[in-house]
């Protein structure tokens, strides 16, 4: 890593720290001055060396989290999909839909189907 890119990236346990906090709030409003606010930087700075760190932009990178997770629950059938969309932070189902759907090329019923479909015990595919 050359000087240049050491002093444009996160520190790793400043990384740490917001993706440990991202991960444990995912249910809560994330706000980019909040994160900042944990490793004291300013909105700015904090945006862009995240970025450098990560690849994507703090928005990016917790939506996607978001994501991952509902996938996960999506793979199980006892939650509802509203129930999931309030668990992973989103303010209403048709938002959580239209989110899902963007990231991941299919709606959160269909993501659960063919999940379901395709982790059958009978090993048959659909």
């Amino acid at each position: 890593m050359t000087t240049t890119q050491a002093t444009s990236a996160l520190p790793s346990c400043r990384l740490r720290r917001v993706t440990e906090y991202i991960q444990q709030n995912l249910d809560k409003d994330l706000r980019l001055a909040e994160l900042a606010a944990l490793v004291y930087m300013s909105r700015y700075h904090f945006a862009r060396l995240f970025k450098c760190s990560t690849g994507v932009p703090p928005h990016r990178f917790v939506i996607r989290q978001r994501i991952a997770r509902a996938s996960a629950f999506l793979a199980t059938q006892e939650l509802s999909i509203a129930q999931i969309s309030r668990m992973v932070g989103f303010r209403t189902p048709s938002h959580f839909t239209t989110v899902f759907r963007r990231v991941t090329g299919v709606t959160p019923q269909g993501y659960r189907t063919g999940y379901v479909r395709e982790h059958r015990p009978d090993g048959e595919g659909g």
